[in-house]
């Protein structure tokens, strides 16, 4: 036998995931846990028994309620679910799973389309930061289809505008959590940075790279990923992330100057899979870190370091990822403040049914 739990798969941006509301799945972590495993699959590394695309941007979970905040319409958690160990981590945000939060709770009836776009007030509750989606909604129903175009993501859709709120230091309680613009570990200068996702910034150069290098040859190079995590590995205690060994952030981001007329050119670590692009969160971290004078970012950046606003468009390995953000400030130990930061994604709605779980996990009753 099979309990059955409603789920949607979704496209949000460049990651695919599960969308649960929350009352559909059990209440304690541990049980809860133990229900997406099976239904993605983990630990597999091809996740073959379950619904895991075998990567970490295709094993995400979003769990979804009614917000009690009177500031927020709904609530969003965000799971990542680890391919190759039985391991589910609430680490971090995502923002690129977010941007079908908006279209999944309005699919789900947790709000009503208002005219012919909906504005959702999202309360990310990894890092308690807040969001607002703008959602295509014509004739009362979610609109996927439209012109709006992402690397990393075949053909078009409807475009889903996102502006974060007080997303500076979510997670390591300051935009720059160790004090310093720039740090040095292991002879190696780096920008720790949280604007949204705790990123650790690092020259190309300083590895022997040009920054051109394909996300499957850097994967292959053993030596440069140990290096790169023995950076990880003491940068985030220092961050307060205290032991992260075991923890999906910081992620490490290895920059160079622009390859193709953007701000900057990025090679992400996530930590220990090379992405095919660039997450959403982390391109707001690195975005802010090419107008923070001073920082490794703003020294390679073909961008503008004055006050203000500015639209800065970050390379990735599929293209680019477009940022505006406003900011104010000097260098120094505060580096600037952050006042807004927006971006354009897109969603899709794949499936719509029940995923279905053994019954004989631990735990695992038919009222969740």
């Amino acid at each position: 036998m099979q309990t059955a739990i409603p789920c949607m798969v979704m496209r949000g941006g460049t990651s695919k995931g599960l969308y649960f509301l929350a009352s559909d799945l059990p209440q304690s972590p541990e049980q809860r846990d133990r229900i997406l495993l099976a239904a993605m699959g983990s630990p597999d590394d091809r996740q073959i028994d379950g619904m895991g695309g075998a990567h970490p941007l295709t094993s995400k979970v979003a769990i979804v309620c009614p917000s009690a905040d009177p500031e927020a319409d709904v609530d969003y958690l965000f799971l990542q679910v680890v391919v190759d160990k039985a391991e589910v981590t609430d680490a971090q945000n995502c923002g690129n799973i977010l941007a079908a939060v908006g279209p999944f709770a309005i699919e789900r009836g947790l709000l009503s389309a208002s005219a012919d776009v909906t504005e959702v007030r999202i309360r990310m509750l990894n890092t308690g930061a807040r969001a607002v989606a703008r959602v295509e909604t014509p004739g009362g129903e979610v609109n996927y289809q439209g012109l709006a175009c992402i690397d990393g993501v075949p053909g078009s859709a409807a475009p889903v505008p996102i502006e974060f709120q007080d997303i500076a230091g979510s997670s390591c309680g300051a935009l720059l959590p160790t004090g310093r613009v720039v740090d040095t570990i292991n002879q190696t200068e780096i920008t720790c940075i949280d604007n949204g996702m705790p990123v650790v910034l690092l020259r190309a150069s300083d590895f022997g790279l040009s920054g051109s290098e394909a996300p499957a040859e850097l994967e292959l190079n053993e030596a440069l990923k140990r290096r790169v995590e023995d950076i990880r590995l003491i940068a985030g205690p220092l961050m307060n992330l205290g032991d992260v060994a075991n923890k999906t952030v910081p992620k490490m981001c290895l920059l160079s100057r622009p390859l193709a007329g953007g701000a900057i050119n990025t090679r992400t670590f996530i930590p220990h899979r090379v992405h095919e692009a660039i997450g959403v969160l982390g391109s707001v971290s690195v975005a802010t870190a090419c107008v923070m004078p001073g920082s490794i970012a703003q020294e390679l950046a073909a961008a503008d370091s004055t006050d203000g606003v500015a639209t800065l468009a970050v390379e990735h390995p599929t293209g680019f990822f477009s940022v505006e953000i406003e900011t104010s400030g000097e260098s120094g130990a505060q580096g600037v403040t952050v006042h807004r930061a927006a971006l354009l994604r897109t969603a899709r709605l794949l499936m719509r049914g029940e995923v279905l779980v053994p019954d004989d996990m631990e735990g695992l009753s038919h009222e969740h």
